[in-house]
Order: structure tokens, then sequence, then C-alpha cells
């Protein structure tokens, strides 16, 4: 999939902010544009540890909260977290149970059932909870919209609401609700996860009831705050920076077992590792499991238990993904009958799919097509239980507003919501949102982007510059990874790799700088680096194998070269059309990945790029003269009826 470049403005003041803070031109290039244009903001970034943790006591209503909470200490009274299924929200619980614990409380915790009770509060919970004694409710990362749950426990349960989703127009009328999201709320960093609006509250009980500076337990609120890809500024730079470093050596038996059975060595650890190994973990216990086994992890303090826990959580993400993969197939094979490079958004159902598994489903599809994808589980009552992921340029929640006709009940955000829909309302559903993405999105918006820090050939990339990059660590929301570009490059000597030879190797450079180019599992690819002039943006990293070190190129995508972008006229689809019956009448199908069509065809002798045969596949599509056929892995032509009809392509029309 081609990426538009976004490359970063030079910045003419680069070389003196360089030379002020002792550090290549290029890394002070990406902090000016990062907006760190002062020397203090700079080195307070470039050193997290020197980012000051804010008064607990700014946020709204912290007071009210610990002086209750001391109350119940006094007192001896029950107290229950009330958490959320996700990583969030499972760290978050984890760290106010350990800390309460530590203060001599009497507390227990309750996660909500994802499939069952669905997020946040639900009455019938509050009410046990309420009839086995408890007299206080602390809530973390959930809370803040559940007005109507609390208003009902008024005069039988204290609830205290620690949330960072965006409130309503009216509270919840608890005790205290502490969000720096609060309108009314002076705090200066808003951009809290769950568990670090937990890790506040846990601040100010610290140094209200011992007078100490509690700055512990970071790993696990670092945990939840790159699970939940909050940004990583202020606040939650230092806790991230500071976390990952206490990971592999917590005092957590449950955070020591968890990195193990990541497999994750001996390298330190990375947001990364968090968000791709730790995290996953984690949330496939919320997903198909119980959330509340992950806290019981979190919490143990006996190795061999929590051996055994993060065991189970291997375990439950391993039929995770393939969960996962049952389902994408599923989705696939709705859509293999349909032309999705003219859909405006992508809505597939399917009966009875896990819930907890479509959101990523979503994730995957708008990876492979770039278009907003909704993914709904048709349950038995008649209900589609929905979950959305969208691309840049649609506002998700404010898509659904304009649906809101045909929706039962919806929340989220920009990016990512989820929804309830009658199954009698979902074909009128499908076509209201196809309306509203058809009128919001622009052909530019179908076009995935990628920021591109500056042009850099991979010769040129030092260990000096590595080394440097690294100081722009934690990675995350708001601080990607920086990324460079090259244009036009050939790559030679093109192999997979890998135990399942999914990967790819190429070397570039000069012959006396080469550099090794590693594309993960893009191993298709082989045939056309080795024949064709590519666009790289890539991330410069150092490897290192028994004893030596070498500069190596960390792809994040190629793309055709400009002068391989021709469009495919109308003698070259003729060209391309021949070349495809010849295969079919000799094979009886169709190869169905572009990439071994392109190689095929330059071994005639005639050169073709990837994007000129791509091209040409999806006007056959269009034009109904090229099918594909999932379950067999192919393409074929079906029988021909006349004179092609380029006009009839909506792809042509456009070029034209």
């Amino acid at each position: 999939m081609l990426k538009e470049w976004k490359l970063s403005a030079a910045v003419p003041e680069a070389a003196d902010f360089a030379h002020k803070l002792g550090v290549t031109e290029i890394v002070a290039q990406i902090l000016w544009n990062r907006g760190l244009q002062t020397v203090e903001a700079a080195e307070t970034f470039l050193h997290p540890e020197k980012q000051a943790f804010h008064d607990p006591f700014l946020l709204k209503d912290m007071d009210k909260a610990v002086d209750r909470i001391a109350a119940a200490l006094t007192d001896g009274e029950k107290i229950v977290v009330y958490g959320d299924y996700d990583v969030d929200g499972m760290t978050a619980t984890t760290l106010m149970v350990h800390n309460l614990r530590a203060l001599g409380a009497r507390v227990d915790f309750y996660i909500p059932h994802r499939e069952k009770e669905g997020y946040g509060f639900n009455l019938p919970a509050l009410q046990q909870i309420a009839a086995d004694g408890t007299g206080l409710l602390i809530s973390v990362d959930c809370g803040i919209a559940s007005v109507d749950d609390v208003a009902a426990m008024q005069d039988k349960l204290d609830i205290i609401v620690t949330d960072h989703h965006i409130p309503g127009a009216v509270l919840p009328p608890a005790l205290a609700v502490i969000n720096p999201h609060r309108e009314d709320c002076p705090y200066p960093d808003k951009d809290l996860a769950g568990v670090g609006v937990a890790f506040k509250l846990c601040q100010a009980l610290w140094k209200r009831l011992e007078g100490q500076d509690y700055c512990q337990d970071l790993e696990i609120v670092a945990l939840g705050t790159v699970a939940d890809i909050v940004p990583l500024l202020g606040e939650n730079r230092r806790i991230v920076a500071q976390g990952l470093q206490h990971m592999r050596n917590s005092a957590s038996a449950g955070m020591r077992a968890l990195v193990d059975v990541s497999e994750i060595r001996d390298e330190q650890l990375n947001t990364g590792h968090v968000g791709f190994r730790l995290a996953p973990r984690l949330n496939a216990a919320g997903r198909i499991g119980s959330a509340r086994k992950g806290v019981e992890l979190l919490l143990s303090k006996d190795a061999e238990q929590a051996a055994s826990l993060a065991m189970e959580m291997d375990m439950l993400n391993s039929q995770r993904q393939t969960i996962e993969q049952e389902i994408l197939a599923k989705a696939e094979a709705e859509l293999a009958g349909v032309d999705v490079n003219n859909l405006p958004a992508i809505v597939v159902a399917g009966e009875k799919w896990n819930p907890g598994v479509i959101g990523i489903v979503a994730s995957r599809l708008v990876d492979k097509y770039y278009k907003p994808a909704i993914i709904f589980s048709i349950q038995d009552d008649g209900k589609c239980k929905g979950s959305c992921r969208s691309i840049e340029g649609l506002h998700m929640y404010e898509a659904l507003q304009q649906c809101r006709e045909h929706i039962v009940q919806f929340g989220g955000h920009s990016q990512a919501a989820g929804l309830t829909v009658a199954l009698e309302e979902l074909p009128a559903f499908k076509e209201a949102f196809a309306q509203v993405a058809a009128a919001t999105l622009s052909d530019d918006d179908y076009i995935p982007k990628v920021k591109v820090e500056a042009e850099l050939p991979p010769e040129d990339i030092t260990f000096e510059l590595v080394e440097e990059l690294a100081a722009l660590e934690p990675f995350g929301m708001k601080n990607p990874k920086p990324l460079f570009g090259v244009r036009n490059i050939r790559g030679t000597s093109a192999q997979a790799i890998g135990k399942e030879g999914q990967h790819l190797r190429f070397q570039v450079g000069t012959a006396d700088q080469p550099r090794t180019a590693l594309l993960w599992n893009r191993s298709d690819y082989v045939g056309i680096v080795n024949s064709e002039a590519l666009d790289m943006v890539y991330s410069p990293a150092v490897n290192e194998w028994q004893g030596s070190r070498s500069l190596q190129c960390m792809v994040d995508s190629i793309a055709p070269a400009d002068g391989e972008r021709n469009f495919p006229e109308r003698d070259i689809l003729v060209d391309i059309y021949k070349f495809l019956y010849v295969i079919q009448q000799q094979e009886g199908k169709i190869p169905y990945t572009p990439q071994e069509l392109t190689v095929r065809f330059c071994g005639r002798g005639r050169h073709l790029s990837l994007y000129t045969m791509s091209v040409g596949l999806r006007i056959f599509q269009e034009l109904n003269l090229l099918h594909m056929d999932l379950t067999e892995n192919c393409y074929y032509l079906p029988k021909a009826n006349g004179r092609m009809d380029l006009e009839q392509s909506p792809t042509y029309r456009r070029h034209r």
C-alpha cells in the first residue's frame, strides 16, 4: 500500500539549537519540529527524570477523596476497587488495591465481565457490592459516564470516581469525581491514563497519611499507560521512561512472570515490548477469559503462583490469536464478492463472533485496506454488537452520531468506538454509515500518511545518530519513533528470512558503506526489491551479533519510486490480460498476489512495476473481467464478453 510522505520542514535554527544541546543537527530538528524549541524544554524531554510530578491535590476533589479513604482506614471499613477489563483498568485496579493494602485497608476489587456486563458501572453489581457490607467504592478507569447508576446508590454506598475519559454534560453525583478532563479541574496534565489518575490518588494518600513522596510501582503505571495509547509527554513520559527500567526486576512477582512468559530476553524493555507482548497477554484475559485473573497476576507475591497465572495469560493470548484469525478469514470471505476498493467504509457482520476480539479484526482490516471498518457480532437476542476503527479524516464518534437513529447505544472517540444495533436495523445502518463516510472522506483521505523527519540515505546513518535517537525514547503517541526516507534506491540480494520465511532482508547503501534493510512479514516482496527502484521509509538501528556491531535499516514501508508509478494504458492492459489468460489456460488458475504476477510478467522480458500490475488488476476487477477466489487463494478470468470498456472502471475514469 502506497503511503504518502509527510516530510517535516527543514529548521533554519537547527544548527544553533544542536550546538546548544550538544546533539546532531538531525536530532535538533526533530526536537524543534515536535515543539521543543527551548533548551530547557528539550533538556527536560531528553532527561525524563527531570520532569516534576505535579501536586496531586491540584486535581479537583482529591482532598475529598483522601479524607473519605482516611476515614475508611481508621474505621476498618470494607473498600472495593471497581475497575475495567482492559490493561489500563487492570493495572489501575492493581495499583489501587496494592497501595490501599499497604496503608492497612481492608480492600477487595471487582472487574465487570466484558460480554455479560459491558463497560463501566452496572447497577446489579453495585447493589451486590453494597449488600456484601462494602462502605466505600473507588472506581478506576471508569465511572465518569455512570450518572444514573451512581445516583441510584446514593445513601447506600459512598462512591469515589477516578477516570480519564471525557465527562458528559452532567457528572455522576459521587462523593468525589477525580478526572483531569473536568472543566473545573485545574490540573495541568490532561493526558493521564486511567492508571495515571489512580497513581495520583496513591501519591495524595501517601503524602497526606504518611508524609511520603510516593513514586513507586511505576512499572505497573507504565504498563497501563503504554497499553492505553495516551500521549507519552509530560508526566506520562517520566512514568513510562522510569517504569520500563524496573519491569524486569519489579517487586511484583506477577510483572516478572509476565515479562518471562513473553520471551523478552536480555535487552532493555521498550514500549514496543509492552504494546506487542505484555499488553496483549493481559488483554486476552479480558477478551476471552476473566480480567480478574490479570489483576491477580499483577498482585501476586508468590513466584510459583505468578508463573502459573502468566502461563494461563499466554495460553489465552494464543487462543485469542486463533479466534482472531478465524474471524478475520470469515470477514475476508464476506468481502470476497465486493469491490472493496470502491467502498467508502467496511461493515461486516457474522453470527456469534467473539465480541472481545472483533475490535482487533477491525484494526486488521483498516491496516490492510485503509478504510474505516466496523465488525459486528450478531447475538442470539437479535442485537448486533459492533467494534469500530477509523482512519485519519473520519471522526468515528461523530460519524456514529449522524447514524444514531439506527443505533441502540454507542460510545467512543475519534479513532475507535463500540456500538449496538438491532439486527433489523443493520442494513439501514450500513447504508447510513456508508453515506456519512462517502460525504466526509476525500480520495486523499484514503491514502495512508507517514511522517518522515528528513531524507537520509542509508549510508549516512552513524552509530552516533542511533545513540542520540535512543535518547528520544520512550516512543508512543505524540512522540513516534523518528522515521527517515530515501527516494529512488535499488535494493540488492533480497531474500526471505525467519523460521517460516516470512520476513524480508535486502542490501542498500553503498559499496563502502553497506546497510542491511529488514522488513517484517513482507517476504512476498523479494522479487520486487530485486527488480524495481523504490522509495523507502525506515528507522536506523544497530545490530549486535556475536560481538560485532553493524548499522541497519528497520523498514517501515517501501513503495515504487516515481519512475515506476506508470498508469497502465490500454495497450499495457491488453498485454496484462493476455498474460493472465495464458496462465489460466496452462495452470487452471492465476496466482493471487500481484507481487508474484509482476515477477512472472517481467520474466517474459518486458519490465512492469508492481504499481502498474496492481492498478491493472484493480481495473479488471472493476470491469468484472477478473474475480478472486479466496478459498483457492487465486484469481480467475470469467468468459470474456466483447471489447473491454475502460470507461466503466472508476479507477480508469479518475486517471483520465
